[in-house]
C-alpha cells in the first residue's frame, strides 16, 4: 500500500544529485579577475590575445590561478584584489599603448571560484542584482535637441527626393539648426513646394518671404510633433541601450526611463566604470553614401591633393582611404534587421541587411541612378567611421534586401551583424550621475538575507521536529530538498537574485511546509477516525493532495500576474516565487511521501506511527499520542 516503486526512487536520487551539483557553485563565492574583451568590432579576441596576456603577465611576475578564453573575451582569475589591480596595469600596458583608441577593453570583474570539475559540468552561481553583488549605477541625460537636429536632417533629405519625384525645382535645400531653407526663382514654384510641403509633411509648418531676387520658404517642426519626436528618441535610446547589453552578456540589467529626458542603467557585478561606460557607448550605426570618383578625389586617396569640398577621408580594413561624398542617403534607422550569412556566389561571409519600406525606396532609386559607381558602406563605432565595403553598383537593387561582403570572416560577420541589430542612439547622451555600490555593502546585504533565510528554516524545521515528531522530521528533510531545488533551479537558469528574491525564497520556505501541514494534519484525522496505520498514511497524502494543488496553483496564478506586470524588484520576487511553488509541490508531497514510504512502508504489521498527539473526539473520552 504504502511501497514506492524503485523508478520513483530513481528519480528522487537524480533529483538530489542534480540539485547538489548545481547549488554547489553558490557556495564557492567569487574571486577577483581581470576581462580582456574586443574594443572594436574589428579587433578579435582569440588565443593569440590569450598569449600576449600570459606574456604580459609573466614579465611582470604574476602567477594567475587560471586563464580562460571564451567566445568574447579572456578572463583572468588572480588570488587578491591587489594582484588584480596590478594584473590590469601590466596587460593594459601591453595591449593597449594607445589609450586615445583602445583596440582593447581591460576592465576589473569578478569570476566564480567553483572548480573545474563543476565548471565542465556547465554549473555556475546564480547572478546576484546590484544591490547584492554590487556594480554600476548611470544616469544618462539624453540631447533632445540633437534628437530634432537630426529628425530634420533627415526632413532635408525627404523633401529634397519628393521635390524631385513631383519634378519641383529649387535652387538648394539647406539645414540652418532645427529649420529646413529651401530657395526658389518664382513664386509659382514655391506655392507648389508649400503644396506638396502640407501633403507630404505634416509635422512641418512652412513660412515664406523674398530674399533678393528669389524666395526662400522656412519649414520647421511643429511643437506637437516635436514632443512627439522627444518621446521616441528616449524610448528609441532605451531599447538600443537594452539590446547593446544582452547582446554583450550584462546579466538583468536595469534600464529605466527617469522624468522626460533621462534614463537610468543599472549593471549588477560590473566593477569598473570605464568598462561600463564603454558597454554604453559601443552603439554602431551605419551610413551609406556615395563614393567620390573625381580625378581630386582619387588625388587624395593617394595622398597627392586635398579632400575635395563636400567629400570626407575614411579607411578601409585593409588600411585603403576611401574618399566618399558627406550626404548620407541611408542611416541605421531605415534598417529593420542584420543577419550573418554567406555570399551565394563566392560563399565569402557576408551580412544581410533587411530595410523598412522608405529604406527600400530610396536604395532603389540611388542604385538605379548610380550604375557603375562606387557605394560605400560606413560602421561608425565610439565617434570613428570605417568603410566595411566600397562596392560598385551593378544593377537596380530593390526589394529591401541589401548584401554586404568582402574580405570578412565569419566571426567579423557575426560581430558587424550583431552591432548593427543593437540599433542606432536617435540622440546622443551624457552620463550626469555615476555611483559604484562596492561588494562590501552587497555582502553586508547577502550575509543578512542568508541569515534570514536560515533562521526561519531552523525555526520551522524545530517546531515541525517538536509538534509532529518523526512525521515533523521527515518535513524537515523534505524543506531543506525544497530550498536545495530553488536554488539549484535559479543557478540552471542563471535568474538574478535581489533582495526582493531573497524575500521569495523565505516566503518559500513557509509555503512548502504549509503543505507538509495538511498531509499531517490528514494523516492524524485518518487515525483519530479509527483508520489503520498504513491506511491512515495512504488516504492522509491521497486527500491533501487536491487541497495542496487547488492552493498552490492560485498562488501560482498570483505569482504569473506578478511576473507578466511587475518591473525590476517586482519581477525579481516573481521568479523566485513562482519557481518555490513547483519545487514545493515535489518537496512537500513527492519527496516527504518516498521518505515515509522507505520507513513505513517495509512494516507489515504497523501499529503505530510518530506523528505527535493524536486527540481524539471528546464522545470517545480518551486522548492518545502516536509512537
Amino acid at each position: 500500500m504504502n511501497r514506492y516503486p524503485v523508478w520513483k526512487y530513481a528519480i528522487i536520487l537524480i533529483a538530489l544529485l542534480v540539485g547538489a551539483i548545481y547549488t554547489l557553485p553558490n557556495f564557492f563565492g567569487e574571486a577577483p579577475a581581470v576581462q580582456v574583451s574586443s574594443g572594436k568590432a574589428t579587433v578579435k579576441v582569440d588565443s593569440t590575445t590569450q598569449a600576449r596576456v600570459e606574456q604580459a603577465l609573466a614579465a611582470a611576475g604574476i602567477k594567475p590561478e587560471a586563464i580562460t578564453l571564451d567566445a568574447n573575451s579572456v578572463k583572468v582569475r588572480v588570488e587578491s584584489g591587489d594582484v588584480q589591480l596590478k594584473a590590469k596595469d601590466a596587460i593594459q600596458k601591453a595591449l593597449v599603448p594607445d589609450p586615445s583608441d583602445p583596440s582593447y577593453v581591460v576592465a576589473l570583474n569578478l569570476l566564480s571560484g567553483s572548480p573545474k570539475w563543476l565548471t565542465a559540468l556547465h554549473a555556475a552561481p546564480m547572478y546576484l542584482g546590484l544591490d547584492l553583488r554590487g556594480g554600476v549605477h548611470f544616469m544618462l541625460q539624453v540631447d533632445m535637441q540633437a534628437a530634432l537636429t537630426k529628425k530634420a536632417e533627415s526632413f532635408s533629405g525627404d523633401l529634397r527626393s519628393i521635390l524631385r519625384e513631383k519634378n519641383v525645382r529649387h535652387a538648394g535645400i539647406s539645414r540652418n539648426g532645427q529649420a529646413i531653407e529651401v530657395r526658389f526663382r518664382d513664386t509659382q514654384t514655391l506655392q507648389a513646394a508649400r503644396a506638396v510641403l502640407a501633403d507630404q509633411f505634416p509635422d512641418l509648418q512652412a513660412a515664406d518671404a523674398p530674399e533678393g531676387t528669389e524666395y526662400k520658404l522656412t519649414a520647421t517642426i511643429k511643437p506637437e510633433a516635436a514632443r512627439r519626436i522627444q518621446d521616441q528618441a528616449l524610448k528609441q535610446n532605451m531599447v538600443t541601450l537594452h539590446n547593446r547589453i544582452n547582446e554583450l552578456g550584462v546579466a538583468e540589467p536595469v534600464i529605466q526611463q527617469q522624468g522626460l529626458d533621462r534614463i537610468v542603467v543599472q549593471l549588477p557585478g560590473v566593477q569598473d566604470t570605464a568598462k561600463a561606460k564603454d558597454i554604453l557607448g559601443r552603439t554602431a550605426t551605419l551610413e551609406v553614401r556615395l563614393v567620390d570618383e573625381s580625378a581630386e578625389a582619387r588625388a587624395a586617396e593617394s595622398g597627392n591633393g586635398p579632400v575635395p569640398f563636400g567629400d570626407e577621408r575614411y579607411l578601409e580594413r585593409s588600411g585603403q582611404p576611401v574618399i566618399v561624398k558627406k550626404q548620407v542617403i541611408l542611416t541605421g534607422e531605415n534598417l529593420t534587421d542584420a543577419q550573418p550569412g554567406f555570399d551565394q556566389q563566392t560563399q565569402e561571409a557576408a551580412v544581410h541587411l533587411t530595410l523598412d519600406a522608405k529604406g527600400s525606396r530610396i536604395f532603389k532609386d540611388i542604385t538605379r541612378e548610380n550604375i557603375g559607381k562606387r557605394m560605400a558602406i560606413l560602421l561608425f563605432e565610439k565617434g570613428k567611421g570605417e568603410v566595411v565595403t566600397a562596392p560598385v553598383i551593378r544593377s537596380e537593387i530593390g526589394g529591401g534586401r541589401v548584401q554586404i561582403s568582402g574580405r570578412m570572416t565569419t566571426t567579423e560577420a557575426n560581430d558587424v551583424a550583431l552591432l548593427l541589430r543593437a540599433g542606432s542612439l536617435a540622440a546622443p547622451m551624457e552620463i550626469i550621475e555615476e555611483l559604484t555600490i562596492g561588494p562590501t555593502l552587497g555582502a553586508e546585504n547577502i550575509t543578512k538575507g542568508f541569515h534570514s533565510v536560515a533562521w526561519g528554516f531552523a525555526v520551522i524545521c524545530a517546531f515541525m521536529a517538536i509538534y509532529y515528531m518523526l512525521f515533523g522530521v521527515f518535513s524537515g528533510i523534505a524543506l531543506a530538498l525544497n530550498l536545495l531545488l530553488l536554488v539549484a533551479v535559479l543557478s540552471m537558469l542563471q535568474a538574478t537574485l535581489t533582495l526582493p528574491g531573497m524575500a521569495a525564497m523565505a516566503l518559500a520556505l513557509g509555503m512548502a511546509i504549509d503543505s507538509n501541514v495538511l498531509i499531517n494534519e490528514r494523516v492524524r484525522e485518518e487515525l483519530r477516525n479509527g483508520a489503520s496505520p498504513q491506511a491512515a498514511i495512504h488516504a492522509g497524502y491521497d486527500r491533501a493532495w487536491a487541497t495542496i494543488l487547488d492552493s498552490n496553483i492560485t498562488t501560482l496564478i498570483a505569482g504569473v500576474a506578478l511576473l507578466a506586470f511587475g518591473s525590476g524588484p517586482v519581477r525579481g520576487f516573481a521568479v523566485v516565487h513562482c519557481i518555490g511553488i513547483l519545487t514545493s509541490m515535489f518537496s512537500a508531497v513527492f519527496f516527504s511521501r518516498g521518505l515515509v514510504n522507505l520507513w513505513y512502508g517495509r512494516k507489515k504489521k504497523l501499529k503505530s506511527v510518530s506523528i505527535g498527539t493524536v486527540w481524539r473526539p471528546a464522545s470517545e473520552g480518551v486522548i492518545t499520542k502516536a509512537e
